[in-house]
């Protein structure tokens, strides 16, 4: 099975077909979702969506690192970093095919 990549247009083609939403609607819901959901991350929420999954936020404080081609220690700065955690459900649907 050949690996490939679902788009934004893939999904609103599918809303398209499914739902019978026009293409604009159905582009215009795509893009209102995805907005609203990165508008939560950059506000610090949490983003969960029940069957699929949680995109999670966390701050990560400062460390010392290493360069590797030199082996200078630098210091790596605090940062918020983004995770995604599968559900169950997904997990599941992932491994079995």
């Amino acid at each position: 099975m050949a690996a490939g990549t679902l788009t934004r247009a893939d999904i609103a083609a599918r809303i398209n077909q499914q739902v019978g939403l026009s293409r604009n609607e159905s582009a215009t819901i795509v893009e209102s979702i995805l907005s609203h959901m990165c508008n939560a991350l950059a506000e610090g929420e949490n983003v969960k969506i029940s069957g699929f999954g949680t995109f999670v936020l966390r701050d990560k404080a400062q460390r010392i690192g290493r360069n590797p081609k030199t082996g200078i220690e630098v210091p790596i700065l605090p940062r918020r970093v983004m995770t995604f955690r599968a559900s169950q459900a997904m997990r599941a649907r992932v491994a079995g095919s």
